[in-house]
């Protein structure tokens, strides 16, 4: 990887240009608007007309219906893309090839390899590739960061996340792209991926996985619900358990770390409350308990606007990606790892290559 030296713009907003005016569009478009004194959304485009009219009307950016054509014109320095997560390689690569920094969504990919074409691309351009994890960005996940990074825990001995969702079928309905191994990616890949990134981020890097998925009853390609025991380096062992069946509605999002000094639970629908905080050792951080849970009726939580605060300071020349596209792939490996591990039946060892 070759060091390029970024100009940080100082002199004007932050200018981006998005494309995918779908579901998840609208936590953008509110992040721009909150920070609308240093950015501002100039270009939008989308394949469905009403989508894009939709989007047009609330944003006042120029529209467009096809990326090609946005790319000629746009004065944008960075692309978003909110599109279906299988068509984030071609669109990222096409973004940098044609000299614009990006910002893509989970997950970045769907495939080991597309992933890492991505990032050797924007390489290649000289530009950046950030890859949104707003999840980080959750005051309780923030909390329990620091904690591991004050080593509070000592040494970590057993890890358990648990995605209890619910998915009708008429949500995978909306559009065709939805439930399929080439465009979407099931339980884990998709709708848990953040939980997914948790188990580096804050455990550490991951040695094996064993995993087991099914489609139990869902209309779709691919899985509805997920299992899988994991390894860390350290020798921590751990699970997590995913499943989009659960009746009737969002039950948890969850993450529970036992250690050789600590216990801590981070529970709700979306790891938005810590139930359960206790270290052999007090620290200043324990005061800040109850302001770090929130209520929430989003899965999506509240991080959005938070992580579009890094990306501007970052082009402003004020700090350092917190997830870019190499940060972005570790999550995409374990996923991978998982995926192979449950087709074949055994248990993967990561990295996948070297």
């Amino acid at each position: 990887m070759k060091t390029v030296h970024h100009a940080p713009i100082t002199d004007r907003k932050i200018r981006f240009a998005l494309v995918g005016c779908g579901r998840i569009a609208n936590n953008h478009f509110g992040s721009l608007e909150k920070h609308e004194d240093r950015a501002e959304l100039v270009d939008v485009c989308d394949i469905d007309p009403a989508a894009l009219q939709a989007a047009v009307e609330r944003t006042g950016a120029r529209g467009h219906s096809n990326l090609t054509d946005m790319l000629a014109s746009t004065n944008a320095d960075i692309i978003v893309l909110t599109t279906p997560s299988g068509l984030h390689p071609a669109q990222s690569i096409e973004c940098s090839e044609a000299g614009f920094h990006v910002m893509t969504e989970k997950p970045m990919a769907t495939r080991w390899e597309d992933g890492l074409a991505m990032v050797k691309a924007a390489d290649k351009a000289g530009k950046r590739m950030f890859v949104v994890k707003q999840n980080r960005r959750n005051d309780t996940l923030q909390l329990l960061k620091r904690a591991m990074q004050e080593k509070r825990f000592g040494r970590i001995y057993m890890v358990n996340v648990n995605v209890f969702w619910t998915r009708p079928q008429s949500y995978y309905d909306q559009g065709g792209w939805r439930g399929t191994w080439e465009f979407d990616g099931g339980a884990f890949m998709n709708q848990a991926s953040h939980y997914v990134d948790l188990l580096d981020w804050l455990i550490g890097p991951v040695e094996s996985v064993q995993a087991y998925t099914a489609t139990l009853a869902r209309n779709i390609e691919v899985e509805d619900t997920g299992t899988v025991s994991i390894k860390w380096r350290s020798g921590a062992l751990g699970s997590m358990n995913v499943t989009m069946l659960t009746y009737p509605k969002n039950l948890e999002g969850s993450i529970t770390i036992l250690g050789e000094k600590g216990s801590v639970r981070v529970g709700g629908v979306a790891v938005n409350e810590i139930q359960h905080w206790e270290f052999a050792e007090p620290h200043a951080m324990d005061d800040e308990i109850k302001n770090a849970s929130y209520a929430t009726t989003s899965v999506y939580g509240f991080g959005h606007p938070l992580y579009y605060d890094n990306v501007i300071n970052v082009m402003q020349g004020k700090a350092e990606p917190e997830t870019d596209g190499r940060e972005g792939l570790k999550s995409l490996e374990l996923l991978i790892a998982m995926y192979l591990s449950a087709r074949d039946g055994r248990r993967i060892s990561l990295p996948l290559d070297y």
